[in-house]
């Protein structure tokens, strides 16, 4: 039985036990992330997430903190999102002491040393070339930074080289300090877990920070006309982005726009993906995803296509948009989407980390928890008439985006393609 518990301090403990399978999973979320951050900190939560692993007093330096699971066959990562940082210890149930222990002690008793820190700063620097080398990858952050332009919202959650380089210990400091608070946390323990879980939870985190929680900016959201961003760049394929703004966590259309994104670009029988792959031929891979955070969300089609013949890609996916907007979708179509969506779902959440993600998540994001019965309860009742509605709303020719890398200068020759 899934329980949450909120300490006197904030701290939030949710448990998962799932008795019928080997590991165990110790995830730890912290609400912030990019988007709380201003423009001379950009860049710090993220490279922050990677200070936590060079060394407590307990393992000081990162091989004794990598040995410590690399010893018991475990796996162990971090990440940082717009809202979100995350660390993670999955292991064999009979070490979850051992991985909570761990992750506890990275997150609590991290020294940050100037001399780690000044290393690391090579690190992260290669991390932002290897993401500018890879097209695949760096057109979603300059779609983000289409949609949001200079705000949090519309900055790379790796930073500006420039920040990179300046930052000092002092103000790694500073940082976690205001941010990694009990308030501000969610420790969740999911898998083959002791029935003593939640009180080794407490154990371990009794020592962690108190205070208030600061706020993020809030995100200008608004679009008068259709925008484009064209970064110049020789390359054999171009990449793009095409898609709108949409509705965010707690709007209940998010679930008629998930749907509308399978429907679109979803599978490998979706409309795009049988439109401009296997009819005309102009693209390896191109899918649709719905994104949503607590404060904004998006409906985007990305594809990698012969640069000749990226007018006709673009033309394709709007005329794609274009025929949602003003047909209805047919039963059948609407419930393959939602049998896809719910097949998918269920599998994606068989094993213990992606238990803990899913609950946990929600929790960070939108204190609140929707079941997975409850998911797919909300899924199946969305109609079509609330797939054209959705569809109605964003595709609109003056919400239209286009963030595009490739061997192009011209830009008002991609805006004039942006009309449905």
């Amino acid at each position: 039985m899934i329980k949450k518990t909120t300490l006197k301090n904030g701290l939030r403990i949710i448990t998962i036990p799932q008795k019928n399978i080997q590991s165990a999973v110790v995830l730890v979320l912290v609400g912030t992330g990019s988007k709380y951050e201003s423009r001379k900190e950009n860049g710090i939560s993220h490279f922050l997430e990677h200070m936590f692993f060079k060394g407590t007093k307990k393992r000081p330096n990162t091989l004794k903190i990598a040995e410590t699971l690399d010893s018991v066959g475990g796996s162990y990562n971090a990440f940082t999102s717009e809202e979100v940082t995350g660390y993670w210890a999955k292991v064999n149930y009979e070490n979850f002491d051992l991985a909570l222990d761990w992750v506890s002690d990275i997150l609590l008793n991290t020294q940050i040393k100037s001399k780690d820190l000044e290393k690391e700063k090579g690190v992260i620097l290669e991390e932002i070339n290897m993401y500018l080398d890879l097209p695949m990858s760096y057109v979603s952050m300059l779609w983000d930074k289409l949609l949001y332009g200079d705000q949090p919202a519309g900055r790379s959650i790796l930073g500006s080289k420039t920040n990179i380089t300046n930052f000092k210990r002092a103000d790694f400091i500073r940082y976690r300090d205001e941010h990694y608070l009990a308030s501000n946390t969610v420790v969740c323990v999911a898998g083959n877990i002791p029935k003593t879980a939640e009180k080794s939870v407490i154990s371990y985190f009794k020592d962690i920070k108190t205070g208030i929680t600061p706020l993020k900016e809030v995100v200008d959201d608004k679009q008068e006309k259709a925008k484009a961003l064209i970064h110049f760049k020789k390359t054999d394929q171009t990449h793009l982005c095409l898609g709108v703004r949409g509705y965010n966590l707690f709007q209940k259309e998010r679930y008629a726009q998930d749907l509308l994104a399978v429907i679109l670009g979803g599978n490998m029988s979706s409309r795009l993906f049988m439109s401009v792959r296997e009819k005309q031929g102009l693209a390896y891979y191109i899918r649709t995803s719905s994104d949503k955070n607590s404060d904004t969300g998006s409906l985007v089609t990305q594809a990698g296509v012969d640069n000749k013949n990226t007018e006709k890609a673009i033309i394709s996916i709007l005329k794609e948009y274009k025929e949602l907007r003003t047909k209805k979708v047919s039963h059948k179509e609407l419930q393959k989407a939602k049998d896809y969506s719910k097949g998918t779902f269920s599998l994606s959440l068989e094993s213990s980390n992606a238990q803990a993600s899913f609950y946990a998540g929600q929790e960070i994001l939108t204190r609140k928890i929707v079941s997975p019965k409850e998911y797919i309860k909300k899924i199946d009742s969305v109609t079509i008439s609330d797939i054209q509605k959705v569809a109605k709303n964003i595709f609109q020719p003056e919400k239209l985006n286009l963030a595009l890398i490739g061997p192009f200068k011209d830009k008002d020759k991609f805006n004039k393609l942006l009309k449905l």
